[in-house]
């Protein structure tokens, strides 16, 4: 029983406003998870270096921000489709369970709502304060991610991840068309490489999580085929992103700075793709096969890669060796 004491004056009032304060910083908090903030960090990782070797210097910071800020528009309209399409699989995976649409904190119909304002608010801003092209690619990378991988891929062929990845590959030009309002060769290799890298990039983590996606019925590489073959296709990939990454350095061109980081972190990618190659070739368990030891240290490859265009240009042009 609750008496006086327990509820002074002026006390319910003060817990309803702090009530509806929380409330909406859950909402907040839940329409955020929607756009995958973390995925998108990823993907900004790639824009802004792209940026700073279109211009051969520092672009304005105004331009970044906006780059920014159509980026985080556009991929997050991308995710939440995605989460809309995927929810009955989501479900059925641990991985995935907790997602706003699998729990009912977001209805469907809100989340298509608020997925076709991100669309929206991500075409007019690149449009307006970036350029057209940084628009259009923009588009293109939604239509990619949200209808070319999650609908026509992802439930269909084992090499979702693979052709779906393209949609990953998009900041790349998208960054180099805001500065230059052009696509150029160095953008296109740059793309390439994260074309390379997305599946020995998430093959692992597919690995790990192998039971879940197929429970879900979702047929990744390493559902359909064994962990040789998967770890095969790993190295293969692996060679040709760091072979292409290494291309950068007489087209853009590159200096010593970057020539070093691309040739020490990326041998290091293919030795450690190659233990995970010979780890499968013995038969070794999940254990000792420790895909995610890959699939971490690719994440740190692609952000000291991308650090390294970044910096490179800036001193290759200051103080040319």
């Amino acid at each position: 029983m609750v008496t006086a004491i327990d509820n002074p004056p002026g006390t319910g009032q003060a817990t309803r406003a702090e009530g509806t304060s929380s409330g909406w910083r859950e909402t907040v908090g839940v329409y955020v998870a929607l756009t995958k903030p973390r995925i998108i960090e990823l993907l900004l990782v790639t824009t802004v270096p792209v940026m700073f070797l279109a211009e051969r210097g520092i672009p304005s910071l105004w331009l970044i921000v906006a780059t920014l800020i159509g980026g985080y528009l556009s991929a997050g309209a991308a995710n939440t489709f995605n989460m809309v399409y995927d929810r009955d699989i989501d479900a059925k995976m641990n991985r995935t369970s907790n997602r706003p649409l699998v729990t009912g904190l977001v209805s469907v119909r809100a989340a298509m709502i608020f997925g076709a304002v991100l669309t929206v608010l991500s075409t007019v801003w690149f449009a307006v304060f970036v350029n057209v092209l940084s628009a259009v690619l923009s588009v293109a990378a939604i239509l990619l991610y949200a209808v070319g991988y999650t609908i026509l891929l992802k439930r269909h062929t084992s090499q979702n991840i693979v052709w779906g990845g393209i949609a990953g590959c998009m900041p790349v030009l998208i960054g180099w068309a805001a500065v230059t309002g052009t696509i150029g060769w160095p953008a296109v290799i740059l793309f390439l490489v994260i074309f390379w890298w997305t599946p020995p990039h998430y093959w692992p983590l597919s690995l790990a999580f192998k039971d879940d996606y197929a429970n879900a019925e979702v047929p990744m590489l390493p559902v359909e085929k064994p962990a040789t073959h998967v770890t095969l296709q790993i190295v293969v990939y692996s060679w040709a992103m760091v072979l292409t990454s290494l291309a950068l350095i007489p087209v853009a061109p590159m200096g010593w700075v970057y020539a070093v980081v691309a040739v020490l972190s990326g041998g290091l990618f293919i030795a450690e793709a190659h233990r995970l190659r010979r780890a499968s070739a013995r038969g070794e368990s999940q254990s000792v096969l420790k895909p995610m030891r890959l699939f971490h240290y690719s994440i740190s490859y692609v952000t000291l890669l991308f650090l390294a265009v970044a910096i490179d240009p800036l001193l290759y042009f200051a103080l040319p060796i």
